[in-house]
């Protein structure tokens, strides 16, 4: 619930320039990198591989951003197009009236304890989102083991 009132906060602000936050902030790690990779992305911005694809098209399609040229073909690299960069400039300063006013209702102290709480969740969620070393390893077929699947 409060993440969905958060998101609906900045989006009401950023509105104007026509980027979502989740957009902006795809746009701005882009910015920050460079240029940044799918993998890099979702780690960053802890977005699954499907929401962000979804939103990398679209941006894409916007003309936001486009294409690295990568050494490794399989790899899909982002930048920012001279577009993606104005679009970035235009939203910047409405994100931040967004962040203002939740930080003179909050207080710096109080937002800095919850990004230091919400760190520690995310952290605990991606860990549990990701796989160990052992479940990735590849589990012998139930058939040639003799034994029935064992639950990870």
């Amino acid at each position: 619930m409060v993440s969905r009132a958060v998101t609906q906060l900045y989006d009401d602000v950023l509105r104007p320039s026509g980027l979502r936050v989740t957009q902006f902030s795809i746009l701005a790690t882009i910015a920050r990198l460079g240029e940044a990779n799918l993998r890099q992305l979702e780690y960053m911005l802890a977005i699954d591989q499907t929401t962000l694809t979804r939103s990398l098209n679209l941006l894409e399609r916007d003309g936001l951003i486009e294409r690295a040229s990568h050494p490794d073909a399989r790899i899909r690299a982002m930048k920012l197009t001279s577009k993606g960069r104005r679009a970035l400039a235009a939203a910047w300063p409405l994100w931040a009236r967004a962040q203002d006013k939740v930080l003179r209702e909050w207080g710096t102290t109080a937002w800095a304890d919850a990004q230091r709480r919400l760190a520690h969740l995310l952290r605990v969620a991606v860990k549990k989102r990701r796989p160990s070393r052992a479940q990735r390893r590849i589990q012998p077929s139930p058939a040639r083991s003799g034994r029935g699947l064992v639950a990870g």
